[in-house]
């Protein structure tokens, strides 16, 4: 799939944006060439009418500079932003559940790679293209009155629009390898730190992870600085060229004063349009790797859907490994066996792969190496997965709609007897027909917790999925609800919890550190089981 696809229709919008700006930057250069001319001619005192046109030319350019920059703005980004609404449409379906991404890298993949593209046509292309036409015309101009000025103003904007940008992407192209998984990186840590915060707090891990956050922007930051110093330079040698070119071109016009003023001028302002590349070409490299990476995604194969209806609901994970690309792995050799029935817990600090698991076994996550399987066949050969796993994750949504709506996803068609019936097991006491806001804001924390606890009581799949679920409420209200929870759930339940109080009589605890399973501890049948 392409990532520069347009239509006809849009490419021809784009080159009239092109134009509309090359016309604006030419608008500049011939007001200033007038303008020179203008004040020449008249310290030598001809008639008045020998100044009107360029009086009057002077004003016109100055009006036309500003409409055709205007009307250059709104062409492309028009253009652009249509095209960028397309791209993240097509970038957002391929993420979908399946995709091998961690949070933070979807966050990258999804914003930063697709603004960089964005850049690419209206701060890179775009500029280039009027450069390209402004400077030609510039050249040609001189080339009427001398062309030994000609050459030397052509060779200058060579020097300044190609070879010095050529220079700065070679420059950064390292700088850009090397700093790519660091940014990846840190959109992963500021993932964890706001959509983690009170299970890092919990497990008293907040400060360790924002030093490491920390760490990782001064890295960062160390090496724009050099990048940016190395590109100051090279705009000051840009600066250098134009100033050197400009003296040529006074020199080597063997015109009249007048004329011979506007070429230089001309010459100089021309030099406006071009510098600015070696500033933008720094950003080339980063562009380059963005596209590479969005083209990737887009051209990766498409799973097939799958076709099995599940029956028993027995999960297995075998040797299960999950790795990001610039990351750790965040899963490494897994096993776990989830028969019918069973209840298991899992353990572990932050970052230790808890969630990551749980995406496995929910499907929304594909192993890198390793198989999960559902009654022996691999979850990829299923529909309608979700009618057997589901539960109440860390990141799961609230819509801006009612209780009862929220609720109705669980089950559509319950009865209101039934929705609070669940929300009574979830400590959810707020009115159905209560708004809950965008993403839950009408909703306190808790109130926002017990409430996506409510829907997953409600749905009472075969596997329930558990991630924290009483995580900030009060412990001792948090433990009754959970008890109560727990006490109405009939199939397997999958519970991730900081506290191992709360799975006392699971028959299977799997501790997990720095995505590794540590010896898994067997608690015995819980009470009232055979």
């Amino acid at each position: 799939m392409r990532i520069w696809a347009m239509s006809t229709k849009d490419l021809l919008r784009l080159l009239r944006a092109a134009l509309l700006g090359a016309g604006a930057e030419l608008a500049a250069l011939a007001l200033i060439a007038t303008a020179a001319w203008l004040l020449l001619r008249a310290a030598e005192r001809p008639p008045l009418s020998a100044l009107t046109v360029a009086i009057v030319a002077v004003r016109t350019l100055a009006l036309v500079r500003g409409g055709l920059r205007y009307a250059e703005r709104l062409a492309g980004h028009e253009v652009v932003l249509r095209w960028l609404g397309s791209l993240r449409t097509r970038v957002y379906q391929a993420l979908l559940p399946g995709a091998r991404h961690s949070g933070g890298d979807l966050v990258t993949r999804l914003v930063s790679d697709v603004d960089a593209l964005q850049d690419a046509v209206l701060r890179w292309l775009l500029p280039a293209g009027t450069a390209a036409l402004v400077g030609g015309v510039a050249v040609g101009i001189t080339a009427a009155a001398s062309l030994a000025a000609a050459g030397v103003l052509a060779a200058g904007l060579l020097g300044a629009g190609v070879l010095l940008p050529w220079v700065v992407i070679r420059t950064s192209k390292s700088a850009a390898r090397d700093c790519a998984p660091k940014r990846a990186e840190l959109a992963e840590r500021a993932v964890e730190l706001v959509t983690g915060h009170r299970e890092l707090v919990a497990a008293g891990a907040l400060d360790e992870h924002r030093e490491k956050a920390t760490r990782v922007v001064g890295e960062l930051t160390r090496r724009d600085l050099t990048t940016s110093a190395e590109t100051a330079l090279l705009t000051a040698a840009g600066t250098l060229v134009q100033l050197v070119t400009t003296i040529a071109v006074a020199q080597l016009c063997h015109a009249s004063v007048p004329w011979t003023a506007a070429l230089t001028l001309a010459a100089m302002t021309a030099f406006e349009v071009v510098l600015p590349l070696v500033g933008a070409a720094r950003r080339v490299p980063e562009i380059r790797a963005s596209a590479a990476r969005v083209r990737a995604l887009l051209t990766a194969p498409v799973p097939a859907e799958g076709t099995r209806t599940p029956r028993d609901g027995h999960f297995r994970v075998r040797k299960a490994s999950v790795r990001y690309p610039g990351r750790a792995p965040a899963l490494r050799d897994i096993d776990l066996d989830l028969p019918p029935g069973s209840r298991v817990g899992i353990l572990g600090p932050s970052g230790a792969g808890k969630t990551t698991l749980l995406r496995l076994l929910l499907g929304t996550e594909t192993p890198t190496d390793g198989q999960v399987t559902l009654d022996g066949h691999p979850l990829g050969e299923y529909t309608g997965l979700h009618r057997v796993i589901s539960g109440a994750e860390a990141d799961a949504h609230v819509f801006h709609t009612t209780v009862r709506e929220n609720l109705l996803l669980a089950k559509p068609g319950a009865s209101d007897d039934e929705l609070r019936a669940a929300c009574e097991t979830a400590g959810f006491d707020l009115d159905l027909d209560r708004d809950t806001g965008p993403d839950g804001d009408a909703l306190s924390g808790g109130q926002r917790q017990r409430l996506i606890l409510a829907r997953a009581v409600l749905a009472a799949p075969k596997v329930l999925v558990l991630d924290e679920p009483v995580e900030g409420l009060d412990p001792a209200h948090g433990d009754a609800v959970l008890a109560k929870v727990l006490a109405r759930a009939q199939g397997t339940v999958v519970l991730v919890t900081h506290r191992p109080e709360h799975l006392e009589g699971f028959d299977q605890v799997l501790t997990l550190e720095d995505g590794r399973a540590l010896p898994a501890s067997a608690a015995g049948p819980r009470p009232g089981r055979p």
